[in-house]
């Protein structure tokens, strides 16, 4: 049997790029033998194992046939008899379609084996399906947009741009469970350039599936997506932040919606919600902050429990332009207050009143907000 690294770590090692993960293909070779070698089965659909030694992942040479809706619906044939070749075929991109022999001191050997021409296209800087079977997996669709965001400078082949549409236009997105919707958007949202992520959802129609129906038709919009872009740029890679960015002319009800359609992390949501919120506020305040408004996004965003979400918040919103210097200001000056004055300020008989207490402590942040907001 042969063993060979294949995919993400030929093509980031052509790159330049660091290699995190390697994954392994094992050629000429039976579950019986790798159990022999003393490989561990673990895969459920298709015979993977793990290293004795090292615990990496080696699969055996693999074909796939269609066989339902989705990403799951494929059997998988493996077999001594599978070459290489037939198995970087059923990969996505021609990029990704590239091996090395890995020789018996575990290090790359020998040339770069290459059949779907790969390198050219690695050179030419394009994403190009390896065959016709790449329109049969929709999670590609996604990869593709994913790896448009994480490497901008790429363009996606014509012929691709068609099989991908052809994914769409079959109703294959419909099969993709919501986490994996999530994933691959949330790991387009942190690389270099998401707005090259949505561009592919938009070039392929696949935005009006995929994303919230309002972000679909804001993002139709140029000055829109150079708004966005703008935005994007002048902020770090956190994903909460960049969320929120995204969905910041969203409404809160709109967010929560669809949040709650693609399984999106209750901190991720909760953030983009109250950003949403924030900044709509900013805009009816046209500058003229009222102090009873102000309390009132403070409370929404429970800046008192939780004090770094609304300063980060505050932070984004400073980040992109908006003058809230005053709201940062009116919350670290109602954060101070002193918890143990304001209650000894209630009437000895109506401590134990939760409301009279509540009611104590709106009116003391109240006032010092209002005299942050007059300085």
């Amino acid at each position: 049997m042969k063993i060979y690294a294949v995919g993400g770590a030929i093509r980031d090692t052509l790159m330049g790029l660091p290699v995190h993960d390697i994954d392994y293909v094992v050629v000429g070779s039976s579950v019986e033998e790798m159990i022999a070698n003393g490989y561990r089965p673990v895969g459920k659909d298709f015979p993977v194992f793990l290293h004795p030694e090292t615990q990496a992942e080696y699969a055996l040479a693999r074909t796939e046939r269609k066989t339902g809706k989705g990403y799951q619906g494929f059997h998988f044939y493996a077999d001594p008899s599978v070459t290489l070749e037939q198995d970087l075929q059923r990969r996505d991109l021609t990029i990704n379609a590239m091996a090395q022999e890995v020789g018996v001191d575990g290090k790359l050997c020998g040339p770069i084996v290459d059949p779907y021409n790969g390198q050219d296209d690695l050179a030419a800087k394009v994403f190009r399906h390896v065959s016709d079977a790449f329109a049969e997996d929709p999670l590609r669709l996604l990869r593709i947009a994913r790896f448009a965001a994480r490497f901008p400078e790429f363009s996606v082949a014509d012929e691709t741009i068609l099989a991908l549409k052809a994914i769409v236009q079959a109703g294959e997105l419909n099969a993709l469970s919501a986490e994996r919707i999530w994933q691959e958007l949330a790991r387009g949202l942190v690389a270099s350039k998401p707005m090259h992520m949505f561009q592919v959802l938009l070039n392929t129609g696949a935005a009006k599936t995929i994303l919230a129906s309002a972000l679909n038709a804001q993002l139709t919009q140029e000055a829109c997506r150079e708004e966005l872009i703008a935005h994007l740029d002048a902020i770090g890679n956190h994903l909460n932040e960049r969320c929120a960015i995204v969905l910041m002319n969203i409404s809160a009800s709109e967010i929560r919606a669809w949040a709650e359609s693609v399984r999106m992390p209750v901190e991720v949501r909760d953030f983009s919600e109250i950003f949403s919120e924030l900044i709509a506020f900013i805009h009816q305040s046209h500058g003229a902050f009222q102090a009873a408004d102000v309390l009132a996004w403070f409370n929404r965003a429970d800046v008192w429990r939780k004090p770094d979400r609304g300063q980060a918040l505050l932070n984004l919103a400073e980040k992109i332009g908006f003058a809230v210097a005053p709201l940062i200001m009116a919350m670290r000056d109602a954060q101070a207050l002193n918890t143990a004055d304001i209650i000894a300020g209630v009437a000895a008989q109506d401590r134990s009143n939760g409301e009279r207490i509540g009611s104590a402590f709106e009116v003391a942040r109240l006032a010092a907000i209002t005299v942050a907001l007059q300085t």
